[in-house]
């Protein structure tokens, strides 16, 4: 049985549609990243599987169970970890655990979930003295102790330092390897890119892709080579090399499906002219490219969060 089956899910706000017929499944022990521009109607179809919101039509099954109808049984069984929450600042980190471990059936040792979120250090300390990045990690400990088979993650790593988000990414792979079925929600595409199993895009509330990242990437006809000019040295300066180059940043691009007869042209007048081309590359089509092509002009201003936190 997959952990969540939707089908033809719809709901709407004064008449006008924010999912719009969307149909799709996670299978147990799958990290399932839900992608979209903000307003594509990503946090209400997670509301609605979470059972915080109602459907205005389709169905929806988690973990077997409808969570508008699933009660405490069905929420017995999930983990949700919000992009912000709130705690009691007065707490410690080992007291706080232990508090939500009491109200599951369920439970896994507290220290232990400490442990695994990387708090140990911190166990004793209240909440008032940790950093952004260690609320984070409480956060997690917090949707973890109840021993759900499924856990939500929103944003997970926002405002996260490379370095923080990398730790980040180790816990989470962590929950695959205890067969935990993830559904995350990011704005972070190599995040989605290194962490999913499947990936579903939703624009303007309907789906229009789903599939491994490594499938929606590989479906970007073409590579990309960059390099930028040594001083002295015009675009104009180049040999033809098929497709037209295009700034990039500092350099160029040139997009094409013949990198090696590209690459060969390129080296070789650079060799003849005994000159570099620094920073000269291949960069295969990731899951951004394809993400930027199936969102089209969507807008997605606020997707990249700037500021840094310690984790």
């Amino acid at each position: 049985m997959s952990a969540v089956t939707v089908q033809n899910l719809r709901k709407e706000y004064a008449g006008v549609a924010v999912v719009d017929d969307l149909s799709f499944t996670i299978e147990q022990g799958e990290i399932f990243a839900l992608l979209g521009p903000n307003g594509a109607g990503k946090t209400t179809t997670v509301e609605i599987l979470e059972g915080h919101r109602n459907a205005d039509g389709g169905s929806v099954r988690v973990l077997g169970f409808d969570p508008q109808t699933g009660g405490r049984r069905f929420r017995e069984r999930i983990g949700i970890v919000l992009q912000e929450a709130g705690f009691d600042e007065d707490f410690s980190v080992r007291e706080l655990v232990s508090l939500y471990r009491g109200m599951y059936p369920r439970r896994l040792a507290v220290d232990a979930v400490i442990e695994q979120v990387g708090l140990t250090d911190k166990a004793r300390a209240r909440v008032k003295t940790l950093s952004g990045g260690q609320r984070r990690r409480l956060d997690l400990a917090l949707g973890l102790v109840g021993d759900p088979e499924l856990l939500f993650l929103d944003e997970p790593t926002t405002g996260f330092d490379p370095t923080a988000r990398r730790r980040a990414w180790e816990l989470v792979e962590g929950l695959r390897h205890l067969g935990k079925t993830v559904l995350l929600t990011t704005h972070y595409l190599d995040e989605a890119e290194h962490l999913a199993d499947k990936v579903a895009v939703i624009v303007r509330g309907r789906l229009v892709a789903l599939d491994t990242p490594q499938a929606l990437a590989a479906a970007r006809h073409g590579d990309t080579v960059t390099f930028r000019l040594p001083a002295g040295i015009g675009i104009a300066d180049l040999p033809a090399l098929g497709d037209t180059p295009v700034p990039d940043g500092t350099g160029w691009a040139v997009e094409t499906d013949r990198p090696t007869a590209v690459l060969h042209t390129l080296t070789g007048w650079a060799v003849q002219r005994g000159v570099e081309l620094p920073a000269l590359r291949v960069r295969r089509p990731s899951l951004e490219d394809a993400y930027l092509a199936l969102i089209g002009g969507e807008s997605s201003e606020e997707d990249t969060p700037t500021s840094e936190v310690e984790l």
